[in-house]
């Protein structure tokens, strides 16, 4: 069998390679209906591997999945739309991005609580950042894709005026969602 993608190589680490395997296959028969099972843009976007010496390139694996999650996001457009119509799709998206304003309105340096103590945060500066990016997708309509929230970075902090990771990060989530619900 041939490999699905390019590996690191075998001093580099990687995906392990069965598991990335495994699951695309498995996305692969979701998407074909050979399998009835819920599978959503979501799912992709959570997807993760253990690394391991000589797996899969990871960069290449990441792009496969953003397309993966393009793709099921797409047809879950294209289902609700056919089911429900274009301004019930758009409707359920301005619902999803309603719920990005309780942070959005917050002030800069207090939109997320800070990390527990003695672990290490985001850089609030870097996250109000995208915070105001956001704000001027939404409400002045400059541009901002998902694949930006996406592969956004944020600086290390500590302390109280850090901002915990994992409300930052599911917020990231929720925009890339609605972002991609337009794309």
């Amino acid at each position: 069998m041939t490999a699905m993608f390019r590996t690191a190589g075998r001093l580099r680490s990687g995906y392990d390679t069965d598991q990335v395997d495994e699951f695309f296959t498995h996305a692969r028969r979701v998407y074909e209906g050979e399998i009835r099972e819920p599978l959503a843009g979501a799912d992709v976007r959570r997807a993760a591997f253990d690394l391991v010496r000589g797996g899969y390139a990871t960069s290449s694996v990441d792009a496969a999945l953003d397309r993966l999650e393009r793709a099921f996001v797409a047809r879950q457009r294209q289902e609700f739309v056919a089911a429900h119509g274009q301004q019930a799709w758009m409707e359920h998206l301005a619902a999803q991005a309603r719920t990005l304003y309780g942070r959005l309105s917050r002030p800069d340096g207090e939109r997320f609580a800070p990390p527990a103590r003695g672990e290490q945060g985001y850089d609030p500066d870097d996250v109000d950042d995208l915070c105001h990016r956001l704000v001027d997708y939404f409400d002045h309509g400059q541009s901002l894709t998902s694949d930006e929230v996406r592969t956004a970075t944020f600086g290390r902090a500590k302390g109280r005026s850090a901002y915990a990771e994992a409300p930052v990060d599911a917020f990231c989530d929720r925009a890339i969602e609605v972002l991609l619900g337009v794309e």
